[in-house]
Order: C-alpha cells, then structure tokens, then sequence
C-alpha cells in the first residue's frame, strides 16, 4: 500500500475509473427504492455483470473491453457497494436480485443474460430464480445461492488445514462467521480495511501478486468507512433469509455455466445440477478466487462460446 500513499481517493472515484473503460460511461438509476451505481459499454445482446466481496464494478475491467466487443455490457454495483446507496435494509439476494431487475426494466431490456463473481453470484442466481422468463443466459464464477450446507461450514478450522493458502478439501472462510458480527467490524476495519484485504487476497489466491497495488487501493477506499463495512457484511448477516427463500424456488431451465476456481468447482460440480436441469461446470484449477484478475483469459475462453452457443 505504501506506494499508493501519494494518491488522493478522487483518484479512485468512478470519474476517474472509467477513464480506463474506453467507450464506457457511468450511470445512476432509481431501482426498488434505492440508487444504483452502473456502467454501461458496447452493444448487442444485455449482458448484466455483477461484482462480490470486498470489490465493486472495477473488477470486472481484466474483461470488461472484450466483452463489449460483442454485447452490451452493464456492470452494476450491488445494493451497498461502492456508490450505489448502502440503506438499513434489503440485502437478501431476492431483493437485491429485484433491484437488478428493475434496473433491467427501466432500461428496456426484456432479456438479459446475467453473470455474478462471489456475491455477484448468488444474487445472480436469485435473480435467475425469481425473474426466469427475464434470464436468458446465467454464468456464476465462484459464489452459488446459499443454501442449507453453510450451516455446516466449521467455526475451527480442521487440523492443518488452515495454512497460508486456502485448502481446497476443508476451506476455511472464518470471515462469514465475522461479517455475521453488527457493529464491531466497523469499528475495527474503519480506515484500515486494506489490512484485512491484504490478507484476503493472499489467503484466496495462488498468485495474489495478479491484484496489482492500484487494484487494491481501490478497494480498500471503496470500503474504508463504515457505513460500507456495514452495508456489505449486511449481504452475509441475510443468508438465512437467503436460505429460506431457495426452499421455495423451482429448478433452473435456462441454460447456466458455473465457473470454479481451485477453491470451489468441486462444491459447484456437485451443488448446481441440483437447482439447474441445463448446467454446466468448468474448472480454472490454477486460479484462486478473484478468477478475472488471476486468469481473465481462460474466463473469456469459457463464457464467449457460451453465450454465443
């Protein structure tokens, strides 16, 4: 980070950002009661992009241009993330899924194909799941719908399996445990996000020198204070409600890709052909979590034939 001390976060607000996003521009919407921040580039058929945790739409950009070469591309911040509003309530993937919805709606668009990393991902999902007849195409690279399974995801971790990198066999993510905790994470990441970030991106990747210095400067402005600290642990602290919802929702038809690094193609080898009768699922096994920054290229070779198929 010390590299970074000389830049002003004006150099990290979305005026700045999308300088680097040639034919993009930045947009705001009123969706479902709150304000949306996207960006919008290309054009053909709607693809719909969405970013997880802790990132905003700027990760998309390994991807983005060649992307917009053949669709129309729209990078939303979620509900909470970055300039998007970051209000009390609403973070159950089904309303944040209707937020997109809406965001599709107002924008004409009657189809769209729809892609999610992470948290991106589950909302994506729930999206696929409430809005069916909108979703043509659904892709998710490392973050499934939650379901009963994370009930069971361990408090300590199994002996020698917590090491430098994460174990693929018996993952630990004692972060969802933490994000599930109100009020004290604010206190403790407030102007120091970067430290847990750090140690994230170390922990979840192979090669975590792939997120350059600007990257994660990035990031740690755009949740450096605490009503964004709060407003994503939010997305964790709904799971349950999640859950609840994925008990009602009817099998997948429309065609899905899953994507999963080292991490988590077993889990979605075996998780999504039980909610999707139309899947696929590839692996990046020389890939840790942040697909897009490690292997961008074998993520394009693997979406463009899909949604052009």
């Amino acid at each position: 980070m010390q590299e970074n001390t000389h830049v002003t976060v004006h150099d990290y607000s979305d005026e700045e950002l999308i300088k680097k996003f040639p034919g993009f521009e930045n947009k705001y919407i009123e969706v479902n009661g709150v304000r949306i921040h996207y960006v919008e580039g290309g054009s053909g058929q709607p693809l719909i992009c969405l970013p997880g945790w802790p990132q905003t739409w700027y990760s998309l950009h390994p991807v983005a241009m060649q992307l917009a070469q053949n669709y129309r591309v729209i990078i939303a911040d979620l509900r909470g993330m970055g300039t998007s509003e970051k209000p009390e309530s609403g973070y159950d993937k089904k309303t944040m899924a209707t937020d997109i919805y809406q965001l599709a709606v107002q924008l004409g668009l009657e189809k769209v194909s729809i892609l999610g990393h992470d948290i991106g991902g589950m909302v994506a999902m729930s999206f696929a799941f409430n809005f069916p007849e909108t979703t043509e195409k659904l892709i998710i690279l490392d973050g499934s719908h939650p379901g009963k399974e994370i009930l069971q995801m361990p408090l300590i971790p199994a002996p020698g399996t917590f090491i430098e990198k994460m174990d693929a066999e018996m993952p630990y993510a004692w972060w969802m445990g933490f994000n599930q905790v109100k009020g004290l994470p604010e206190q403790l990441l407030e102007g120091r996000f970067h430290l847990l970030q750090e140690w994230l991106f170390k922990y979840v990747m192979i090669d975590e020198s792939k997120m350059s210095s600007f990257e994660r400067a990035v990031y740690a402005a755009a949740y450096n204070d605490r009503e964004s600290i709060r407003a994503s642990n939010a997305w964790y602290q709904t799971f349950h409600q999640d859950i609840e919802d994925a008990e009602h929702y009817q099998p997948l038809t429309m065609p899905v890709l899953g994507i999963g690094s080292y991490i988590s193609f077993n889990y979605m080898n075996m998780g999504l052909p039980h909610v999707a009768k139309n899947v696929k699922v590839v692996g990046i096994q020389d890939s840790g979590h942040y697909l897009f920054e490690e292997q961008p290229q074998q993520v394009l070779d693997i979406i463009l034939p899909f949604l052009a198929s």
